[in-house]
């Protein structure tokens, strides 16, 4: 267990990530830019430091007078970080007494990770639940992930890893008998489409979903429903069709757009892309669902 990895969260208890009660580790940096993700803290593959200025304990200046590099400075009363100063030390996180500043991203060992997993196995066998690796995008760490896989199966826990797709698939391969379920985010299927919205090709992702189909264990297929980007007819119709195309039938899961990205990207300093998107109504959801069920797939909305 030689290999580090970086990850910016590792959630307890979770029941949507996969079948029963489950612990996600959450990788940093994925080749995706989805204009839609709610967890954009995941997209870098370096450290950052995520800013909360209604937090900020107004006579402090901790942070201030700690950061080596002099990026932070205060503006009435706002803490304003200067992103091409910071080196992503973590000095000024660990000085805040108020957690106004925090570190998205941290390095971490194998044993570390399963030292943490371990605490919670009870919860797993009594569930049927287990260990999902999300992101971010947990292939895109492909040595980090083949050692947390190897650990987890010799405990005997059921693994998930939840992928955008876009990875080579002899790295697929090699993690391929030791995954249980594979959550396989597909997005849209007009290819121009695809690379406006999340920056990269359709190609090596259908590709290898085509490929996982017929070789993994077991795969279901999440489908991000936005409004506004792949939520209409056509789009829904493309990607039903697709999916009825795979060598194997695959449970679906329509997941509705949710703004939960917003608060973390103003954090992140970064614009929002999508600032007037809203939830997909229940009878539009309803309609999508109609599609797929045509097509005879299973389907169910979240999850």
């Amino acid at each position: 267990m030689k290999n580090k990895g970086l990850i910016f969260d590792l959630k307890k208890f979770s029941i949507h990530d996969g079948p029963g009660i489950r612990s996600t580790v959450f990788f940093k940096g994925c080749p995706l830019n989805c204009r839609w993700c709610h967890n954009p803290e995941g997209l870098s593959f370096n450290r950052e430091v995520m800013v909360s200025n209604q937090r900020c304990l107004a006579d402090c200046g901790e942070c201030l007078q700690i950061c080596p590099e002099k990026a932070l400075t205060k503006d009435k009363e706002v803490i304003v970080l200067d992103r091409d100063l910071c080196n992503a030390c973590g000095l000024c996180a660990k000085a805040c007494p108020a957690d106004a500043l925090q570190m998205a991203g941290r390095r971490v060992r194998v044993d570390h990770v399963m030292s943490e997993l371990a605490k919670d196995a009870i919860f797993y066998r009594d569930s049927g639940g287990g260990i999902t690796f999300s992101g971010g995008e947990p292939m895109a760490q492909i040595d980090f992930l083949h050692e947390l896989l190897l650990a987890s199966k010799k405990q005997g826990w059921h693994t998930a890893v939840d992928t955008c797709g876009q990875a080579l698939f002899a790295d697929f391969a090699k993690i391929m008998p030791l995954v249980d379920l594979f959550l396989y985010d597909l997005k849209i299927i007009d290819a121009k489409k695809h690379h406006s919205l999340t920056g990269v090709s359709n190609d090596l992702i259908k590709e290898n979903l085509t490929r996982l189909s017929r070789d993994a264990r077991s795969l279901a297929i999440r489908i991000p429903v936005i409004p506004g980007s792949n939520d209409s007819k056509t789009d829904m119709e493309q990607l039903a069709d697709f999916c009825a195309s795979l060598p194997r039938v695959h449970p679906v899961h329509l997941l509705p757009y949710h703004p939960g990205g917003s608060g973390k990207r103003k954090r992140l300093d970064q614009t929002e892309p999508m600032p007037l998107t809203r939830p997909p109504s229940a009878a539009s959801l309803q309609k999508i669902k109609n599609i797929f069920l045509r097509r005879k797939l299973p389907v169910t909305i979240g999850g």
